[in-house]
Formats: structure tokens, sequence, C-alpha cells
């Protein structure tokens, strides 16, 4: 056992270079490895850039654009001298924890991916396997911390936890009392830090210019996808293109000549999640369908390759989290470790049964948020799992042949359900 979990603290040799150049035509932009020197579990000092790649046994390396400005048709892609993630030195790891492995930094990066959408309160947003597992707004960083945790707390163990506002002592007494990997926010006050080394592994990592993640909101980069052939395709980075209720369309289509409009619209709070919900939406792998209300994602279902099937998986979600709050509310357990107590004789089922009874009858937190599909519907089944979970709004980029399907579906609810457009597609992969 010792073998296998030496595997996870082995600090890989990379072999890639100092620097790299990638020419497009008479253009060339210039990347720079990322070292830096920070001590390892034996807190000897070791100059080396990532741990190793996605698993131990692969080299990677992380490289900031340092030179070059690339201009493709009428983009200008980003431009040196804007690194986040990529520009993070020794003094920004203000506890190195572990020498950073890839997935720990894509994590991260993520996070920001997000955040930069959700600027004007305080938010957090925690990541997992580079996915949101918790997104959530509050008014202080501590309130939207303990509610993106409260969202999934079983997800969230291990995690990444991104901040758009400065660490103060109490968020930094929340964070500590919770297992994770990576904590990210601009900057930290005094005594924060001190609370957060109480867990020495703990990445503790400040980004420069998350004050500024705005200036992002329009900026393309270039986005590489290696093929296993050796071969590369090479896309602009997409833009999220919903800013305000203004960018979204009230649901409408023509079918065999026949016109179908949604009968009624979001209403103020269902405006503000579904704009806080596509937003969360950029980070998410596609085929995925999540739910939110109040400021906080309830179900995020991810990367799966149907429709309908991801809006149930989402749902299933929301209630397995909504049933685990419950049991760590009132008896300071896992609903897991409830189940286990009942099996093992230490327990009475009639505890599980009311925490059941009691996700069933909330339906897991779903009644009244709102549905969030990063692709149309192609048939009303997707947004028929939504309306039977008691949703009262639906955003999704529409133009699908069978629309007029999901309006009628949203229509015939009692009460009758909003739906919006957003005439843009959210696909991540």
């Amino acid at each position: 056992m010792e073998d296998l979990k030496k595997m996870y603290k082995t600090v890989m040799a990379d072999h890639f270079p100092e620097a790299m150049t990638i020419t497009f035509g008479d253009q060339t932009l210039i990347y720079r490895k990322r070292i830096w020197k920070i001590p390892n579990e034996s807190r000897v000092f070791v100059e080396k850039g990532l741990r190793y790649g996605e698993n131990p046994g692969q080299e990677a390396a992380l490289y900031e654009l340092v030179g070059g400005n690339l201009v493709c048709g009428e983009c200008h892609y980003i431009e040196p001298g804007r690194g986040l993630v990529s520009a993070i030195t020794e003094a920004d790891m203000i506890q190195a924890g572990k020498h950073p492995g890839k997935t720990n930094l894509t994590d991260a990066d993520n996070s920001l991916n997000i955040l930069k959408f959700l600027t004007r309160k305080p938010a957090v947003v925690i990541v997992k396997h580079n996915n949101p597992c918790g997104v959530a707004y509050g008014d202080t960083p501590a309130e939207a911390y303990r509610r993106a945790d409260r969202a999934d707390r079983i997800a969230a163990f291990g995690g990444c936890a991104a901040f758009n506002r400065a660490m103060d002592k109490e968020t930094a007494e929340e964070v500590s009392g919770h297992y994770l990997e990576v904590v990210v926010a601009p900057e930290y006050e005094e005594g924060a830090v001190d609370i957060l080394k109480q867990r020495k592994n703990l990445r503790i990592i400040r980004i420069g210019r998350m004050d500024r993640l705005e200036d992002y909101l329009n900026a393309r980069f270039v986005d590489f996808k290696s093929l296993m052939d050796g071969g590369i395709i090479v896309q602009q980075s997409p833009v999220n293109a919903i800013r305000t209720r203004d960018d979204l369309k009230p649901a409408h289509t023509v079918y065999k000549g026949q016109e179908y409009r949604i009968k009624r619209l979001p209403t103020e709070r269902e405006y503000e999640d579904i704009l806080f919900g596509w937003s969360v939406e950029q980070g998410v792998t596609s085929n995925s369908v999540l739910y939110v209300k109040d400021g906080v994602t309830v179900g995020i279902g991810t990367g799966e390759q149907d429709r309908v099937g991801v809006a149930e998986i989402a749902v299933f979600k929301a209630y397995t989290k909504y049933a685990d709050a419950l049991c760590f509310d009132r008896y300071g357990i896992p609903y897991k470790t409830l189940e286990m107590e009942i099996a093992a004789g230490k327990r009475d089922k009639a505890a599980k049964e009311e925490i059941d009874r009691e996700a069933k009858e909330n339906h897991g937190g779903l009644k009244g948020a709102v549905m969030v599909s990063d692709a149309f519907f192609p048939f009303r089944d997707g947004v028929d799992v939504g309306i039977k979970e008691g949703v009262s709004a639906i955003v999704h980029p529409g133009g699908s042949d069978r629309d007029f399907e999901s309006i009628l579906a949203c229509n015939e609810a009692d009460p009758p359900v909003a739906m919006v457009y957003t005439g843009q597609r959210a696909f991540k992969h």
C-alpha cells in the first residue's frame, strides 16, 4: 500500500523545453515554461514546474505567453503580460503545499473562467476535475463559500475553491474546516493565511489581476486540441454573449406554418438566476444541464451523451446532495455514513426515512429553480424532466426543429413555466 501512495508523491522530471514558439504564418507566439523553487514533502527545495500531468507517470509543463500578438482576421487574441494561472510565481504560492500538478492549475483556471462573469457580488466557485460542483453568490465571501460547499459537500472534498474577493479570517475559518487541495483568491487579509496553514498540504494561491477579471470577458485565446495521431485542431475560444436580460429572447418558433410563443416571461428573480446559471454553464463539460436557485447551484449534470439523460442525472444529484446536507445538519455525518450505521444496527432507520421524505417533498430543492441547458432540447422529454420537479423557468440556446414541443410543455405546465433563448450554444469539451 505504501508503494501505491508513493506514486502520488512522486515529482516527475520533465523534459519539455524552457521555451516554446508557435508560428501562425508570419506571426509568432513565444511561451516560457513556468518553474518554481518550492519545498517538497521532505522540506527540500525543488526547482520544478508541474508535479505531473493528469496522472502520475505523465510528464507535463506549464507555459506562459510572453511575446507576440496574434491577429487572425478581425480577431485579436490574448496579449502577453496578462497571465493569470500561468503567471503564478513562488511569491503567489503563499503555501505551496505539495508541488502543483496539472489538474490543480486547470481547476483553478476553469474557476476563473466562471468567476469572470460573477464580479458584482462575493462569489465562490468550487471545481473538481475541471467541472464546477458548487457555485454561489453570497453577501460575504464566507456566506458564498458556505452556500457553494453545501451545494455539493461530497464532490467538494479535495477540490479547488476560488474566491472573487479577498480572503478574510471568517472565510478562512470556514475553509479550514474542510479538505481542499487548492484555495485561490485575489488577496488574503491579515490573519487569514495563519488559519489556512493549519492544513499543511493546502495550496494557498494568490492570483494577480483577479480584480480585473472583467477585462477577460471578450478576450479570446487560441484553443488547441491535440489528436492521437499527432495532429492538432485549432479554434477560437468562445465568448459568452449573454450579459444582461436584454440579451435573452422569449421562446418563439414557427413549425409547419403554425406559430408558437411562450406564455410567460421570467420574473426578476428568475432572470437573475438565468444569468447566473448561464455564467456557470460556461465552465461545464458538455452535454450538460444544471439547475440553480437564488444564486446557487442545486444540481449539475456534466459530460453526458444525451440531453434527457443529463437532465435526469442533475435531478438525481440534486436529491442526493439535498439529503446529504439535511443529514449533516441533523447528525453531523454524511448520508452514506447514516446508511451504513443503519445497516450495522447502530441507528434507527426512521432517521433515513425522514430525510428521504423531506428530500422528496422538496424535490431536492428544485422547486422554483431555473433549468439551464448548454444546447437546445431536441425533444420535449428533456424539459419535461425539469417541469416534473417544479422548475419555474428554463433557458437554452433554442434552434431545434422541434422547439415547439418544449414551448408547449412549458405552456401546459400549471403554473406555466417561463422559457427564454440565448441564441448561442455553450459546448465545452
